[in-house]
C-alpha cells in the first residue's frame, strides 16, 4: 500500500506543509486536465514550507489525474535521499529541479512540462515570444532562452546550468524540450505555466495563417510592460492567487479528492 501522509503527523509547520501539498496536487490535476501534461513524465515540485533541504515530488509512475495532497515524497535537496514518504526518485527531476530550487530565490516553486504549444516553440531557429499582443507582452521580460539542449538531465551540473539561465527570469523556454516556470508559490508558477501557454497558442496560430505578424510599436511595448508591471491594480491576492483559487474551486466541484 503506497505511503501516504495526513495533517495530523506534520510538524509544527503542519498546516503550511498541509495547504502546500493541496495546493500542489491541485496543479498536478489542473495542468493534466488543461493538457500541460505529458504521460508519467515532466515535474512540479516545492520546497517544503519552513525547510531549504527538502522539497515535495511525486512517486515515480503517479498519473497526475490521480495525484493527491498526501501522497508526495519529501525529497533531499542536497541528496535526493527520500525524507518522508515512499516511492522511487525520477532521478530527471532531481537532476533540473533540485539545483534550480536551491540556486534561485525566487524558485520555491519549480514546474517543467512539455506543453504542445510552447514546446513547438522550443523546436524553433527562432522560439522567442513574439511581442504582438498584449498576454506576450506581458510576459518577453520574464523569459529566458536557453540556447542548448544537451541530452536528458541525469546529472545535477545540467540543474545547475540550467539556473544560471533563468538568473532573475521566472520562466525558461529550453532549447529542443521544453518549458520551465519558477515562483515563489504554487500559485505564481502554475499561472505562468498558464499564460506562456496560451501565448505560445496564440503566437502559433498567428504563424499558421502565413501572414506577416504585426508586431506593436515599441512605445507601445514599454508603456505595457510598465502598467502590467508596476504598481498593483488591486487590492489582497494577487491576480495569479485568484486565478489559482478560481481553478481550485473547479476542481473542488469535479474532482475534491485531491486535496486528501
Amino acid at each position: 500500500m503506497q505511503f501516504r501522509v495526513s495533517p495530523d503527523t506534520l510538524t509544527d509547520q503542519g498546516a503550511a506543509e498541509w495547504q502546500a501539498r493541496v495546493d500542489l496536487a491541485a496543479a498536478h490535476r489542473l495542468a493534466f486536465i488543461q493538457g500541460f501534461s505529458e504521460g508519467i513524465f515532466n515535474h512540479l515540485t516545492l520546497v517544503v514550507p519552513g525547510s531549504s533541504d527538502r522539497y515535495y515530488q511525486i512517486p515515480f509512475g503517479t498519473h497526475w489525474s490521480e495525484v493527491t495532497a498526501s501522497c508526495f515524497m519529501e525529497v533531499g535537496i542536497d541528496d535526493a535521499e527520500i525524507k518522508r514518504g515512499e516511492g522511487e526518485v525520477e532521478r530527471s527531476c532531481y537532476c533540473i529541479h533540485a539545483p534550480i530550487h536551491k540556486a534561485l530565490p525566487q524558485a520555491k516553486a519549480v514546474f517543467h512540462t512539455h506543453m504542445p504549444f510552447a514546446s513547438a516553440l522550443t523546436r524553433l531557429e527562432d522560439p522567442r515570444i513574439k511581442e504582438i499582443g498584449q498576454t506576450e507582452v506581458g510576459m518577453a521580460g520574464e523569459i529566458a532562452y536557453d540556447e542548448e539542449y544537451t541530452g536528458p538531465a541525469l546529472d545535477p551540473a545540467e540543474g545547475a546550468r540550467l539556473a544560471t539561465v533563468i538568473g532573475d527570469k521566472t520562466i525558461l523556454f529550453m532549447a529542443n524540450h521544453g518549458i520551465s516556470t519558477v515562483g515563489e508559490t504554487v500559485a505564481e508558477a502554475y499561472d505562468r505555466l498558464y499564460y506562456i501557454e496560451r501565448a505560445a497558442q496564440v503566437q502559433i496560430y498567428a504563424m499558421w495563417t502565413g501572414q506577416p505578424l504585426k508586431k506593436l510599436p515599441a512605445p507601445v511595448v514599454e508603456k505595457t510592460m510598465r502598467d502590467i508591471g508596476g504598481t498593483s491594480l488591486y487590492k489582497g491576492p494577487s491576480p495569479a492567487q485568484r486565478h489559482f483559487d478560481a481553478l481550485k474551486r473547479m476542481l473542488d466541484r469535479k474532482e475534491p479528492d485531491y486535496a486528501t
